[in-house]
């Protein structure tokens, strides 16, 4: 194997074209044979080997900086770098990140997992380079429909002013996770098809030098447009024409689906009918389709991750003008919905965990100070296994401390349905609903609860001595936690769905202190600034010990997540036994 001989970028050098080419068949083989073994980004890595290899061979690595933006099309990078027995190696396929971590690797700038981010990093490079009187290349690699996060216009505004070296590498597939959405994706399909030459061109609007290279998959002609920037004195795009999971079949006929893959997509399965199940994203979607056709005005919005809600492309076609999507965009996403739901229309704006971090001004001054009746549905909220990048874990304090909005916590299919129709048919806050991110669960008994009279708990089962407050994800939990302390401790605990994350039940939380000693919050996030820390402080001033059980103020790293439940004591065991010492 070429690849045998390849360790760093210095051994690239050494190559013939013929070789490099021998090498990306090598590489493509080994992204599609780990991909489909431990799940990840197939699509986007496929699509960015050749200029990868291209990359690398022009360029002086590390001297010479390169910025990936999201990073999920980093694993070519990654082999070429001195992490390849990441990907020949089953048993270290764990062992690196799949986005860009400086830790392994001196190739490696920044962290980097969420989108849009490259051109303002790579921009901050060149100004410290030139600041410094240093000479290097800084090159930044955007893709994947990157381009629409308002982050990549403000840093390609403020780049195409240096007047030094920085270099845009534009890998433009056509595609984000689904198709592209938005009018600059007119001006790209434009250049593409007039190889470059329309004279309406958006990089050169912005005072950039403009290189378009058709066959963004061909290493020779990759090589000597790299070859032809290298070393310049101001901004330059380079703009590839690549193919979205190019070499696998399956990847480039769908290329949606291959953005990102389970483990075991590509193996052979026998014919068996699926087995439909019930779960929040269906019961979610049935609830949309529903409303859309009762009131034309309903619209879903979706900054382009509609895979993670379910939204199929048969869901998005049924939807027709009723449902947008904004690109990567969810600033945007928020004041677009707030001013949707001020002009009457009904707003549900469908928004991923990890994402809603970017949209805090937004949150707090186009929709909660203006207080326009916004359904937010957050998904994929709690402690988990992902990367650093990927963290769920931070929605809790950051939504519910925002006046006027009203952040619900749901605990089963029920309760859900019932928070969905309040927060559809009232026009007095902004309502955030936190998905479950756990297997369904149904009461099989209609919720009848009035969601309008705000912060009211719900006290499941009524005991004394100790009071298990089991907020959404965690009241299974919860519910586990009684019985152990009821086998382990005698003590016959009383179990409460708080259900509202923005406010705290006075009324209820006064009753507690006549016949109970602790009380034990559980939320499925970091418990700075979260729900029990509401709790906490409202027993303050009183002679009530309270126990706050969450996730630690941190970032974690692929860690199991059985090993978070026991470090941060989120097994029943260990919670019985933190109530017996504090007792």
């Amino acid at each position: 194997m070429i690849l045998d001989k390849v360790n760093s970028p210095e051994d690239l050098k050494k190559l013939s074209v013929e070789e490099m080419n021998t090498l990306a068949d090598e590489m493509r083989e080994l992204i599609i044979k780990k991909v489909n073994t431990t799940g990840g980004h197939m699509g986007p890595n496929l699509g960015i080997i050749e200029a990868t290899v291209a990359m690398h061979y022009v360029f002086n690595s590390p001297v010479d900086k390169i910025v990936f933006d999201v990073s999920h099309q980093c694993y070519p990078h990654k082999i070429l770098t001195g992490r390849k027995e990441g990907f020949t190696d089953p048993d270290k396929y764990h062992k690196y990140t799949g986005y860009t971590a400086p830790e392994e690797s001196e190739h490696d700038i920044f962290k980097v997992g969420h989108t849009s981010t490259s051109v303002s990093l790579a921009a901050g490079l060149a100004k410290a380079r030139d600041l410094k009187g240093e000479k290097s290349n800084v090159i930044a690699l955007i893709g994947d429909g990157s381009l629409s996060g308002g982050e990549a216009f403000e840093g390609l505004d403020n780049a195409a002013d240096l007047n030094s070296n920085i270099i845009v590498v534009v890998n433009d597939n056509d595609m984000s996770i689904a198709e592209n959405h938005g009018g600059l994706y007119r001006n790209l399909k434009e250049l593409r098809e007039t190889k470059g030459k329309a004279e309406c061109n958006f990089f050169k609007s912005l005072g950039f030098d403009y290189l378009y290279v058709d066959e963004g998959n061909n290493i020779e002609k990759l090589i000597e447009a790299f070859q032809k920037v290298k070393d310049t004195n101001h901004p330059v795009v380079v703009h590839l024409h690549t193919i979205k999971g190019h070499g696998l079949a399956a990847a480039e006929d769908n290329k949606e689906a291959f953005h990102w893959i389970l483990p075991g997509t590509l193996d052979e399965k026998p014919s068996v009918p699926s087995v439909q199940t019930e779960d929040y994203n269906s019961v979610t979607n049935e609830f949309i389709m529903r409303k859309a056709k009762e009131n034309p005005s309903l619209v879903v919005v979706n900054p382009a991750t509609p895979g993670v809600h379910g939204f199929t492309p048969d869901f998005r076609e049924k939807m027709g003008k009723q449902y947008t999507d904004v690109g990567i965009a969810e600033e945007h996403a928020v004041a677009y919905c707030s001013a949707l739901a001020k002009a009457g229309a009904k707003p549900v704006l469908a928004i991923m965990t990890s994402f809603v971090q970017r949209t805090y001004d937004q949150l707090s001054q186009d929709l909660c100070l203006n207080n326009s009746p916004v359904t937010m549905l957050v998904y994929w909220g709690g402690l988990s296994s992902g990367d650093a990048t990927h963290l769920g874990s931070f929605d809790i304090p950051l939504i519910s401390n925002i006046p006027n909005i009203v952040y619900l916590a749901p605990t089963n299919k029920e309760e859900y349905l019932a928070m969905l129709e309040y927060s559809y048919s009232q026009n007095e806050h902004p309502v955030a609903i936190r998905v479950p991110n756990v297997p369904l669960v149904s009461t099989g008994v209609e919720d009848k609860t009035d969601y309008s009279i705000l912060n009211k708990f719900k006290v499941e089962e009524k005991g004394s001595k100790v009071a298990i407050l089991g907020l959404g994800n965690f009241f299974s939990l919860a519910k586990e936690v009684k019985q152990e302390i009821k086998q382990k401790l005698n003590i016959d605990a009383t179990l409460i769905n708080p259900r509202f994350m923005t406010g705290v039940d006075e009324e209820l939380l006064e009753n507690l202190k006549k016949d109970h000693d602790i009380v034990i919050t559980l939320e499925d996030g970091v418990i700075d600034g979260g729900f029990g820390e509401k709790i906490t402080r409202f027993y303050g001033n009183s002679n009530m010990k309270v126990l706050n059980f969450g996730g630690k103020k941190e970032f974690t790293d692929r860690v199991p997540i059985d090993e978070l439940y026991r470090r941060y004591h989120l097994t029943k065991e260990l919670i019985t036994d933190d109530v017996k010492n504090c007792l």
